[in-house]
């Protein structure tokens, strides 16, 4: 298996446990949020349902950009992760928005304090979700995908506004009369600090789809690696872009003016087949050959 088709597999098996664990964890927190008169809860519940659609969501964008290149797609289907990256984006700041606004509302209109046992649900999905989170932000590394990136922030954000919850909570629990709006005080928080991981999601992902240059590291070593190869006497230009879970390289290199365009052609070759299989995430490497005088 390639490592393209590897990293897909891994992707959407992370997916997966995202999906069944939003949905189970959806279900859990409105039930308890209803019926333990906590509107935090309720609105940790809305912002995992929008999880369960962004995850959804993910999954569709592996199995379409993860395609092979075609006639109408030279360069393959990689950009289209981004772009559901930035789907899922909007799904946090549709669910901080909901979060907030219903926030605002109850605060303002008397209510129950929430029940004591919402705090051991409220623990146990904090738990949960961060280590979700540490599963999937695992996954994303391993493969590259700025998309699962965005999907275990999600988890992240779940368990930030489950602990804001649990604060708010603990709050109105403790001082009793007065403070029954403390909950809702601590989500309408949450949907702030949803909001600002949205933009950090968001970020990178508009870097990918620009080609913004994030790669600086990886092209001083591959200058070390291209000067290794035999017939190389230095390099030029360089430029490291991304499409999905894959790299793409653009490399000037140097050689003697004196060699005819066969070996210069190998040479390319030789570093072509060497940088993949040191960097098995580049998906191909374009090199350009400029010949140096005596």
């Amino acid at each position: 298996m390639n490592t393209t088709n590897n990293n897909k597999e891994k992707a959407i098996k992370a997916t997966y446990v995202s999906l069944i664990a939003n949905t189970g964890l959806a279900l859990l927190k409105g039930i308890t949020g209803f019926f333990g008169n906590s509107y935090a809860l309720i609105a940790d519940a809305i912002e995992s349902t929008t999880d369960i659609f962004a995850s959804f969501l993910v999954l569709i964008g592996f199995k379409y950009s993860t395609k092979p290149p075609d006639e109408n797609h030279p360069y393959g289907h990689g950009k289209l992760e981004p772009l559901i990256t930035f789907i899922v984006v909007g799904f946090l700041i549709i669910s901080a928005s909901i979060i907030a606004f219903e926030s605002i509302k109850h605060i303002y209109t008397p209510h129950k304090i929430p029940e004591p046992y919402t705090l051991i649900i409220l623990g146990f999905v904090i738990v949960s979700k961060e280590i979700f989170y540490r599963f999937v932000s695992k996954k994303s590394d391993e493969t590259n995908s700025t998309s699962l990136k965005a999907d275990a922030w999600h988890h992240r954000s779940d368990a930030i506004t489950s602990l804001m919850a649990f604060l708010g909570i603990s709050i109105a629990l403790y001082m009793g009369k007065g403070y029954e709006a403390a909950d809702d005080w601590a989500a309408l928080f949450a949907s702030g600090i949803i909001i600002f991981n949205a933009y950090l999601i968001f970020r990178p992902a508009l870097g990918e789809i620009m080609d913004e240059h994030f790669y600086d590291d990886l092209v001083l070593e591959i200058r070390e690696i291209a000067k290794s190869v035999e017939g190389i006497i230095d390099t030029e230009k360089c430029f490291v872009r991304k499409a999905g879970m894959d790299l793409y390289v653009d490399l000037h290199i140097r050689v003697d003016g004196k060699i005819t365009v066969t070996e210069g052609h190998e040479i390319a070759h030789k570093l072509k087949d060497k940088l993949k299989e040191t960097y098995p995430e580049i998906a191909d490497v374009l090199v350009h050959v400029e010949p140096t005088k005596a």
